[in-house]
């Protein structure tokens, strides 16, 4: 059993190694020639319908993990009459099966992270754009490796709700217009919302928005609409809602939450990822 989980683990690192070379060959091609051609999306796209694929197989493999975790937990909560070693045994499965859980789940967020931004940079004109635009602005921040704009939730929106400040739909308009520049018309847009883990409590904010789901979505859905009302084009974009399950710093015990996971980003990614 524990040699089975090794060698279980050992194919998921081999995966994981694949895929990151693949990603890394998509990289180097891109950063070689400056520029982002026709053929590399299609590569980037079929990469992408792959890596899907996988988290799926390996999503399944992970509940097939914790069925047996569950049922191996059972059995050693109810181990009155177990013998000490048939008790030890019991205890270096589960503890194999809890690392093993542990990589999967591990390996499903690296996953899900590239397929997100499809692992390829952005074209340095488009890119030096971005950085100019999020210099000196308290509400954003552009990450450059991944083709990201993060915007804080705090400042973008009034509290507990999905209304945009009306200084943020400025600063979103500039966003805009970088978007609909020819750098950036060859790229889609995935908006997704993100909150912490305080809960939904005020009456009248879960009537609108019962759950973090609702409100880290709904969230996406106003920026989207802030966007298509400048003129970005709706087939470009999409959005995604995460609620409290992509957190980037500790929430504060308690459910006390933490600023900097609410947050919407915006991704910027080759056409049809």
């Amino acid at each position: 059993m524990l040699n089975r989980l090794k060698y279980l683990g050992k194919g998921v690192m081999m995966s994981t190694l694949k895929l990151s070379l693949t990603s890394f060959l998509c990289i180097c091609l891109i950063v070689i020639s400056g520029c982002v051609s026709e053929q590399q999306y299609k590569e980037l796209r079929v990469q992408n319908n792959t890596q899907r694929k996988r988290i799926s197989e390996i999503e399944s493999e992970l509940k097939a993990t914790k069925l047996k975790l569950d049922r191996l937990q059972r059995k050693l909560d109810s181990a009155e009459k177990l013998s000490g070693v048939e008790t030890d045994t019991l205890q270096q499965k589960i503890a194999a099966l809890q690392e093993d859980l542990a990589k999967k789940k591990e390996l499903i967020a690296i996953m899900q992270k590239q397929l997100l931004y499809g692992g390829a940079r952005l074209p340095v004109e488009l890119s030096t754009k971005l950085e100019d635009f999020a210099k000196d602005k308290e509400l954003v921040t552009f990450d450059s490796e991944r083709g990201i704009v993060k915007f804080k939730s705090d400042l973008l929106f009034e509290p507990g709700s999905d209304q945009v400040t009306p200084s943020s739909i400025e600063a979103v308009k500039s966003l805009c217009s970088i978007l609909n520049s020819k750098e950036a018309d060859k790229f889609d847009i995935i908006v997704a919302g993100h909150t912490d883990n305080i809960p939904i409590a005020k009456p009248a904010t879960r009537q609108k928005h019962p759950t973090n789901w609702h409100l880290s979505a709904d969230r996406a859905i106003a920026i989207l609409k802030v966007m298509e009302n400048n003129k970005v084009s709706s087939k470009r974009m999409s959005v995604r809602g995460f609620s409290k399950y992509r957190p980037v710093a500790p929430n504060k015990p308690n459910n006390k939450g933490n600023p900097e996971n609410r947050r919407v980003e915006i991704y910027i990614v080759p056409k049809g990822m």
